[in-house]
């Protein structure tokens, strides 16, 4: 039997690999090699905190292993809900088809909608077709224009493999997680996280209103200055949008 610890002694410790236990916490009947090697009880462990830090690991790890190799590359983005016989499809064919045909791989979420046309369009025009995947409660998987998929639980994880692996993001029309990616690379970029990075708004008539709101609401009250505007290029012509990629690309590399 353990005797208590006489009032002016230091508390008992107990040592969980760097942790250190006190006082009524440090009373453990067995080590950590035991509870993993005789554990035969729920799988509720999986779910714990620890457990998704490995997980997190895992997944960073996968994904720069995965995409280390990828040429340069440019990220697109859109909507999931686009049906193949619309026009916005079509244009993420060519948009697609104009990436592989300037040297670039093209990456999108790797779902259906503009993510597959483009997907589609950098396959059919001979280049290289990425899919970042994201785990959802409405299952979609990976469009089979895909070359080089990796699906991720973690949106910060998938973000993170977005930015490192691009040169450039464009944005055709899409919901609240095409806005949800361009608002945080205007960010990075703002804040110099990430340099010579442009964001491309593709489609004038869709983007046009978000984009004169910034100028004439956001710009106009200070709440961004004249640069961080001029972080957004607006058009309508795939040549336009790909040389815009194509020169901020050459001015990275030439600072490199």
């Amino acid at each position: 039997m353990t005797s208590e610890p006489k009032k002016d002694e230091p508390p008992r410790e107990r040592q969980r690999g760097p942790v250190t236990l006190r006082r009524d916490r440090s009373d453990e009947s067995t080590t950590t090699d035991q509870r993993l090697l005789d554990s035969r009880g729920p799988s509720d462990w999986v779910h714990t905190d620890p457990w998704r830090v490995l997980r997190i690991q895992a997944e960073f790890v996968e994904g720069f292993g995965a995409l280390a190799e990828v040429p340069r590359a440019v990220t697109v983005f859109g909507s999931a809900r686009t049906a193949r016989d619309h026009e916005e499809y079509k244009l993420g064919q060519r948009i697609g088809a104009a990436l592989a045909e300037a040297g670039f791989a093209a990456i999108t979420g790797g779902g259906p909608g503009v993510m597959e046309a483009v997907n589609r369009g950098a396959s059919d025009a001979g280049g290289f077709s990425v899919g970042l995947g994201i785990e959802l409660p409405f299952e979609q998987g990976l469009n089979e224009w895909v070359d080089l998929g990796v699906n991720f639980r973690y949106f910060f994880a998938r973000k993170t493999m977005f930015i490192k692996y691009s040169q450039a993001f464009i944005c055709l029309p899409g919901g609240f997680g095409t806005l949800d990616e361009l608002f945080e690379a205007l960010t990075l970029v703002q804040t110099k996280k990430v340099t010579k990075f442009p964001v491309v708004l593709f489609g004038t008539e869709y983007w046009g209103g978000l984009y004169d709101w910034l100028r004439d609401s956001v710009l106009k009250s200070g709440k961004i200055g004249e640069k961080d505007m001029a972080l957004l290029h607006l058009t309508d012509d795939v040549d336009d949008a790909v040389q815009v990629v194509e020169n901020a690309y050459q001015a990275w590399s030439d600072a490199h």
